[in-house]
């Protein structure tokens, strides 16, 4: 009986403690799933609070897993209860049938998200750029175009209807793939679709206020010639013809084109017309046979040695082909194209600016220090934000370099957390990121 009742008197405190550790786990679990994620969505147009809005919280842990839904009160108030530990998410607003996200890193409490009022047609919409890329493969020549739209409207607001953007393509194009790049989103597969008038084309994609990016790449039969005619239907500042240099090109306007050369890209030609108009005639013929080396990070490096252009475009609208996910297998290699055309862009526009200033006798300022970008999948998104709106030459460029750097590292830490990426990769990637990082610092500085 003795022995009984120590025992018994012995366990009573190890019950006492369980029975205290499950209540702190409790209190712990509880407070927990009481996280909460609040926000306010306004109209960009009217300047008031966006009543009566859907939200979608979608949980990045998991992928795109959808979290919760709610809808913004008088006040375009809204908020969730987490219930995931306070991991990443997406916040997903729908204004007049178009999307608009944020990002809600962990730890966030609040969030503030911006959409606009829709308009079928908006009149102040122009091109800071039309880049044009062919190379020879085979029996076939291989066609990249590139648009950078800008939507400057006052008050702004979004263009969006049934042929939102079009554009033509040269006689027997075959389109094997397309993608838009909304502001401050990633780069997502778009449906190019024809229209009643022959070779014409519209990508039926939101058109919001700042700069929206679209690639088509497409293939058509080659024989040693092709006659090319952009037909432009948008003024644009720039457009910009890339080929190998083995090949010849022959502008049926002579004057409407001005020959550049890259030198970090010495096996291409380049061929500038600037300040085109809807309908211009801008023809030209291609002839021979080349490819051109497909090295984004070097191109684009050797792009921002020239110039130092710093700023990110970037957003992508709604599932199921909106969704800006960061985990997208494909989001690499998408990049890499924009970054390549759109450094070999950056370059011819940027290359006139000391001209055109010696031209009126002011001295150019020297370009910032050089971007050391080594050769990795993940270092393109960083040089192609730096060079993408160069063209438009903001006038604060390294605050926006910065912001795009910290969505950068928390984009990295993210993957490399889901095992998205490779040790070795996470490595040059960041060691990238931190060098660029560094050099934006002592230009702010």
């Amino acid at each position: 009986m003795k022995k009984l009742a120590k025992s018994h008197v012995a366990t009573a405190p190890r019950g006492q403690m369980t029975a205290l550790a499950i209540l702190l786990l409790f209190a712990l679990t509880s407070s927990t799933a009481a996280q909460t994620l609040a926000g306010t969505v306004t109209n960009g147009t009217t300047g008031k609070p966006a009543a009566g809005d859907q939200i979608i919280l979608l949980s990045l842990a998991n992928g795109m897993e959808e979290a919760g839904k709610t809808t913004t009160d008088s006040g375009g108030k809204f908020s969730f209860k987490l219930t995931d530990g306070g991991g990443p998410h997406l916040i997903r607003a729908i204004h007049q049938g178009v999307t608009y996200h944020q990002m809600a890193p962990p730890g966030t409490n609040s969030v503030e998200v911006q959409v606009y009022d829709v308009a079928k047609k908006i009149p102040e919409l122009g091109m800071t750029a039309d880049v044009l890329r062919f190379q020879t493969d085979g029996g076939q020549l291989q066609g990249t175009r590139l648009f950078a739209v800008n939507n400057t409207s006052a008050p702004p607001r979004t263009q969006m209807n049934d042929h939102n953007f079009e554009f033509y393509l040269p006689e027997g194009a075959k389109v094997e793939s397309s993608q838009a790049k909304a502001p401050n989103g990633q780069p997502i597969a778009a449906e190019v679709v024809p229209q009643s008038e022959k070779n014409r084309y519209a990508i039926v994609f939101p058109l919001r206020p700042g700069e929206t990016q679209f690639q088509v790449q497409y293939t058509l039969p080659y024989s040693g010639t092709a006659k090319v005619d952009p037909k432009p239907l948008y003024p644009a500042e720039h457009l910009v013809v890339v080929l190998p240099k083995s090949m010849h090109f022959a502008a049926s306007n002579g004057s409407a084109f001005q020959s550049m050369q890259d030198p970090s890209q010495g096996d291409t030609i380049v061929e500038v017309a600037q300040q085109t108009k809807p309908g211009q005639s801008l023809g030209f013929t291609l002839t021979g046979t080349g490819t051109i080396s497909d090295e984004p990070g070097k191109v684009a490096a050797g792009a921002a040695q020239q110039q130092g252009g710093e700023n990110r475009p970037g957003g992508g609208l709604g599932a199921p082909i909106e969704a800006p996910d960061p985990l997208d297998k494909f989001r690499w290699y998408i990049l890499g194209g924009f970054a390549l055309i759109l450094a070999i862009g950056a370059f011819v526009v940027m290359r006139r600016q000391p001209e055109a200033a010696t031209a009126t006798g002011t001295m150019p300022t020297a370009p910032p220090a050089s971007v050391s970008e080594p050769r990795s999948a993940r270092s393109a998104p960083v040089v192609t934000a730096a060079l993408a709106s160069a063209v438009s030459a903001p006038a604060d460029r390294s605050s926006k370099l910065l912001e795009a750097l910290k969505e950068e590292m928390f984009e990295l830490e993210l993957e490399r957390k889901q095992g998205k990426i490779s040790p070795p990769d996470y490595e040059k990637a960041r060691a990238a990121l931190d060098q660029t990082l560094d050099r934006a610092l002592k230009r702010k500085s």
